[in-house]
Parts: structure tokens; sequence; C-alpha cells
């Protein structure tokens, strides 16, 4: 049946709408979509039909923003349909940005990173605050910035991380590190030797940790006769050593003066040896 009309014609409750005319969502947490998983879903479709409708609000200038389906909706375009059947849900903006990330976070195949982009996102376009957010997506406060974070690691090692199946808590990991290039490396590094969690996280516990300083050992001396025999054994090495070396202690009121002397020539010698 050709299609005549802007007006969805309805199929028990469901409606056929040209696929020309829904739109994607821009709260649309995945940005990769797999071709051949389309591929498959759109052979599936060809043999046995759409088993779920898609799920589209009205936006009332003749086209229709896409909540949930975008999989499906993809895969009709793959196979040439001219019309995909939808329920259209009364929602504003707000719930429909809420719904499609909701639906998107029950799937498995949806990665940490695409979970985090998408609800910064959401509160970005929703001016939205952390516990605002927490509340639309029935989660604590705490596990919402736990999940932003993950947007501060560099692009290169969060590709390196999704690339290599490595998990949320290896990237939190890594948040630990000063600068994209140690957390870069660190992530590459984690990836060629395939660590567990608990050897990544040691792993960077060993880089954050820093070298404490040889210890300094204080003496204090109590006997000023300790300092005067550590100088004569002083000068009694030196005299061992070659050195016509001549030593002299005075005293007066105020002071104990200890003179060691050296000849000038001994000196010299000492020197162009060296």
């Amino acid at each position: 049946m050709a299609w005549n009309s802007r007006k969805p014609e309805v199929l028990n409750r469901v409606v056929l709408l040209p696929v020309a005319d829904i739109r994607p969502n821009p709260h649309q947490p995945r940005r990769v979509f797999d071709p051949a998983a389309i591929d498959q879903l759109a052979r599936s479709i060809a043999a046995n039909g759409l088993l779920q409708p898609v799920s589209v609000r009205d936006l009332k200038n003749g086209s229709y923003e896409l909540i949930s389906g975008e999989r499906r909706l993809l895969a009709y375009q793959s196979l040439g349909q001219r019309q995909i059947p939808a329920i259209i849900l009364d929602l504003p903006t707000q719930d429909s940005a809420v719904l499609a990330l909701v639906e998107n976070l029950h799937r498995a195949d949806l990665s940490f990173f695409e979970e985090a982009q998408a609800i910064a996102n959401l509160m970005e376009s929703l001016n939205l605050t952390q516990q605002q957010t927490a509340r639309l997506l029935c989660r604590s406060q705490p596990s919402v910035a736990n999940k932003l974070r993950l947007l501060r690691l560099p692009q290169a090692a969060s590709d390196i991380l999704l690339d290599a199946g490595l998990t949320e808590r290896h990237a939190r990991a890594l948040l630990a590190l000063p600068n994209e290039q140690e957390i870069t490396a660190a992530a590459k590094h984690m990836a060629d030797r395939r660590m567990n969690v608990a050897q990544a996280e040691a792993y960077i516990q060993h880089l954050t940790e820093k070298p404490r300083p040889a210890a300094c050992r204080t003496f204090v001396v109590r006997d000023v006769r300790l300092l005067f025999n550590t100088i004569s054994q002083a000068v009694e090495v030196i005299r061992q050593s070659g050195f016509a070396v001549e030593a002299q202690q005075t005293q007066d009121e105020e002071y104990v003066s200890y003179l060691v002397r050296v000849p000038r020539s001994a000196a010299l010698r000492s020197r162009s040896s060296a």
C-alpha cells in the first residue's frame, strides 16, 4: 500500500510510520552499532517479522523522535522497508530522554563508557544536578558520580580498555594516575598482560607509591670528649695515609678550638693524583 498521508495507520493499537519520518533520539546512549548484529537482526525480521514495535514520540512537526528500538530501525532501513510498526508515546522531552537511557541501560551490550556519556548528556541537556539525575534513574548520587568520573579518562585509554574487554573497575583504577600519558600507558600494560581486576589494582598501587627517602640517623653528642676523640681519630687516619698533618687544640673561656694543618705541597699532590 502506498503511503500518501502523514497520518499514521492504526493496526491493533500499533501504527505504521514512514521510516524516513523517524528521527534519532539525541539522548541515545549507544554510539557504536555492530554492523554484523544489525545484519543478523535484519535477516531475522525478514524471516519472522518484527516482534516488538519501536517506540516514538510525536514532535508535532510531521516527524517523530525515536525513544527505543534504534537497532530495529536500522535493520528496517537496511531491508529497504518504507514503513515500520511503532507505538507513539505522549512524553515530554525529559521523560523521553530518561526512557531512552533506561531502556538501553538494561541491555548488557551497552559499554560503561557509553552509559557514562549518556548520563552526562542527559544532565547537560536537561540542566540536571547529579542528585536529580540519580533520582530520575533510581540510583544513588555516588553511583552517578562514579560513572561520570570515567569520562576523565583520555579517549586512547578508553579505546584500549574496550578493545581488550576490560571492565569498569579497570577503568576506575586508572583514575588514580596523574596524567593522560601515564593513564594510556598503564591501560596498554593492563591490556597486553590481560590483567584481572586484582592485578590491575595492585599494578596501579605500585605506580602511585612514592619511594620513601632513606632514613637519616641523627646523633646527639652529650659528651664533648667524644667529639674530640672523633677528630683525633680522623687526624690519625690522615697521618697513616702519608700526610704530615699537624693538629693543635686550644681553649679559652668560651670556646675549645681544634686546628688541623696539612702542608700545601701535600694538598696539591693529592689534587693532581685525583
